[in-house]
């Protein structure tokens, strides 16, 4: 079916004009003013924003953690994505110990089959390298369009690897054409930590924080930095909290090193102090690296207005708090570490980013959707609107006026990060190449009608003008 964009707001990360979009097939076929085209329906977009999708590049559906499994399947996750304004996301494949990458690919595929209402590719979580064999076989993952590997510092005797491993890793990701993700946090020091707090008689939600200190990130974070620079691998930080991690990232960038960092929609909101709450309520805000104190609130805003970070993800995990979380009433180690967040994310940052001033409008279209894309093997396919590109788009309402909510949500979690916050700024359709998921806010997509996407080598482009390559 063919679509006409009519009259809207075009916004990508350098430009801003009102202009019309013709959407053939699955891709833009035609951008101008006025343009004389006939289509199949045409949606007034006057007084409306035109964004490229959003991409995800941090998310975990239908996860295995801490003896349960993340409440959000594919299809859960990407419907609440989907009413959120993200039509692609990257999602972590996790290696088991002792598996081959092929056997955990094939387990990751499986969770998505038939359930998908968005795009979506994997990165690959580096648990157990093993022999020479599987530093082979993790070379070859590029040619299956698997071109980001992630190593966790932390999570001792559970997700950890040792620097030889990463090391290792980021030898191969340099040779193979990958991005090196790093959760970047101490996991030895914070073992000790747990431990000492756990003698002590100390189990309640914001333990978890007190044993995880912004010290033990900007550590790591250095550390990783120092790895990949002699490996000669570039090096992407998830989930980045505090001062401590921003300023080694803002040092690597100002010298030119091959070095990116995230941040995440939670980390602008919720502070320490939230896992203090009484009640076993803080629990909901367990999830890793812990919320900071609340003046690095400011800390990240300046990050991502400069690029000292260069893309918000959410780090969706999402747990239910009663049933799930619970499982750590009294011992904070046991609570499962996440949160939710997919839905909320492009109303969070529009509504207090640009609305109050903290980034331009061509800012968060860079940090939630264009450099997203560039990073991991998605641009110029998605994350921009432009002839030859996926119709991937979200015509968004400015002034939709809308109440954050677990009651309205399509998460199946059962609580929100940010319960009772009133947002301006909303997606009213949303266009998944070409195809309407989401109309006038509600979600009206078919489960299936999302694909794997084989992503381009890192620094290389994913090609327009074709079929997606699944």
């Amino acid at each position: 079916m063919s679509i006409l964009v009519r009259g809207g707001r075009i916004v990508t990360a350098a430009d801003d004009f009102v202009a019309d979009v013709l959407v053939e097939g699955e891709r833009v076929a035609l951008i101008g003013t006025d343009l004389d085209a006939a289509a199949d329906r045409t949606i007034d977009a006057a007084g409306k924003y035109v964004l490229p999708g959003c991409i995800d590049p941090h998310t975990h559906l239908d996860m295995p953690f801490g003896g349960t499994v993340t409440i959000d399947d594919f299809e859960s996750g990407q419907g609440s994505a989907a009413c959120g304004g993200t039509t692609c996301h990257v999602d972590f494949c996790i290696q088991g110990k002792g598996q081959t990458f092929a056997e955990a690919l094939e387990g990751w595929h499986a969770k998505a089959n038939g359930k998908t209402l968005i795009d979506y590719g994997f990165h690959i979580a580096i648990t157990d390298l093993g022999d020479d064999e599987r530093l082979a076989e993790l070379a070859t993952l590029p040619e299956q369009g698997i071109t980001s590997y992630k190593l966790f510092m932390a999570y001792k005797n559970v997700l950890q690897v040792d620097d030889e491993t990463l090391f290792r890793a980021m030898e191969v990701a340099a040779a193979s054409g990958a991005l090196v993700m790093v959760h970047a946090e101490n996991g030895d020091a914070i073992d000790v930590l747990v431990r000492e707090a756990l003698d002590r008689g100390d189990t309640d939600p914001i333990h978890h924080a007190l044993t995880r200190p912004p010290e033990l990130e900007g550590e790591a974070t250095n550390r990783a930095i120092q790895l990949a620079r002699i490996a000669g691998s570039p090096l992407y930080v998830v989930h980045v909290t505090c001062r401590e991690a921003v300023d080694p990232i803002r040092r690597a960038r100002e010298q030119g090193w091959d070095v990116w960092g995230e941040t995440c929609t939670q980390y602008f909101f919720r502070s320490i102090d939230d896992l203090a709450q009484p009640g076993f309520e803080g629990a909901k805000y367990v999830y890793s690296p812990p919320a900071r104190d609340a003046t690095n609130h400011d800390v990240l805003w300046n990050a991502v207005r400069t690029d000292a970070l260069s893309a918000i993800s959410t780090d969706h995990c999402a747990f239910l708090w009663d049933g799930q979380k619970t499982l750590g009433k009294d011992d904070f180690t046991k609570i499962p570490n996440g949160g939710p967040g997919l839905e909320d994310r492009l109303r969070m940052i529009h509504h207090f980013g640009v609305r109050e001033g903290r980034i331009s409008l061509n800012r968060m279209v860079d940090l939630l959707a264009t450099q997203p894309a560039k990073l991991f093997g998605l641009y110029p396919r998605k994350g921009t609107v432009a002839v030859g590109a996926d119709a991937d788009l979200v015509v968004f309402d400015p002034e939709r006026r809308q109440t954050i909510s677990a009651s309205s949500h399509h998460s199946k979690c059962d609580y929100s990060l940010y319960e009772g916050t009133e947002v301006a700024g909303a997606p009213e359709l949303v266009l998944l190449r070409g195809n309407v998921l989401v109309e006038d806010g509600d979600l009206v997509g078919t489960p299936g009608i999302g694909r794997f996407v084989r992503r381009a080598r890192f620094g290389e482009p994913l090609e327009t003008g074709a079929a997606i390559p699944s």
